[in-house]
């Protein structure tokens, strides 16, 4: 169980993962997006003095009845969370019924409104609260390079072929993200339609594939935890793009070696 962080420790972690995106080049200009959700008392006011009572949310999200959701602001650069964290995120305590929210914020916040993906962001807090009574998650949303290279290519675009893709290339990965991706075709960016299935590839992943668009990645553990599951994607998805550049010749794991990883480290997976 994440210990109860205060608003500083929070804010800190969400500027570390916005630079490790920038490293990835998974969060070009003002791409991107991270939320933490928590269940404790924040002193919230200490960093955002101003706010603003009964906010209609982009969903309604009753589960989340009472709880503080941190997030990152629409437009804002995810490299620069860190040194102003204040001007960058925001944080919304929800009212009961989870329709509006107070919404906390600086005078100098460099956005208008949360990021444009927050109803997928709400969506699945909401649903992994229900689903799970979580106390704390952390969500991000990137485009990291290669993964997204890969999602334009409509032969290998299911979940079978696309995570065979990506995992044949290191054995640490079928130990380190058991369960896959959940892959879904191109949706519109910040829609209903996007947002629903998202959370239904959510559920049982920790990370979806948005075809031709990002990925979104759910931890119960941390902001930067997220980002490690997406850079073991990322890594395989770059052996498998340096594989075909170079006429792909490198056949990767077989399926017999990854099993055989799979029982050595008593790996629980459907996957192989």
């Amino acid at each position: 169980m994440t210990s109860q962080l205060t608003v500083d420790a929070l804010l800190e972690q969400m500027g570390v993962t916005g630079r490790r995106l920038d490293h990835l080049h998974a969060a070009e200009a003002g791409a991107g997006n991270i939320s933490i959700s928590v269940d404790w008392d924040t002193d919230l006011e200490s960093v955002f003095p101003e706010k603003q009572a009964s906010v209609k949310l982009p969903w309604k999200v009753p589960a989340l009845a009472g709880r503080t959701v941190f997030v990152t602001g629409s437009g804002c650069r995810l490299r620069e969370v860190a040194d102003a964290p204040e001007k960058n995120v925001s944080a919304f305590i929800v009212d009961e019924g989870g329709e509006t929210g107070t919404w906390y914020t600086h005078p100098n916040k460099a956005y208008q409104r949360p990021t444009s993906e927050f109803n997928s962001h709400l969506a699945v807090h909401n649903d992994q609260v229900a689903q799970r009574g979580v106390s704390f998650q952390a969500i991000v949303h990137a485009q990291p390079p290669y993964l997204v290279a890969l999602s334009h290519i409509p032969e290998t675009l299911n979940n079978k072929d696309f995570n065979r893709m990506i995992f044949r290339w290191e054995p640490e990965t079928i130990v380190q993200v058991p369960e896959g991706i959940a892959v879904l075709e191109f949706m519109v960016p910040g829609s209903d339609e996007l947002m629903e299935n998202n959370v239904i590839g959510l559920r049982d992943h920790r990370i979806a594939l948005w075809a031709k668009h990002g990925i979104m990645v759910r931890s119960d553990s941390s902001a930067l935890s997220a980002v490690d599951t997406i850079e073991y994607l990322e890594t395989g998805a770059m052996y498998e793009h340096m594989n075909a550049a170079s006429g792909g010749k490198g056949t990767g794991l077989s399926d017999d070696e990854i099993r055989r990883v799979v029982s050595t480290f008593n790996v629980k997976t459907d996957m192989y």
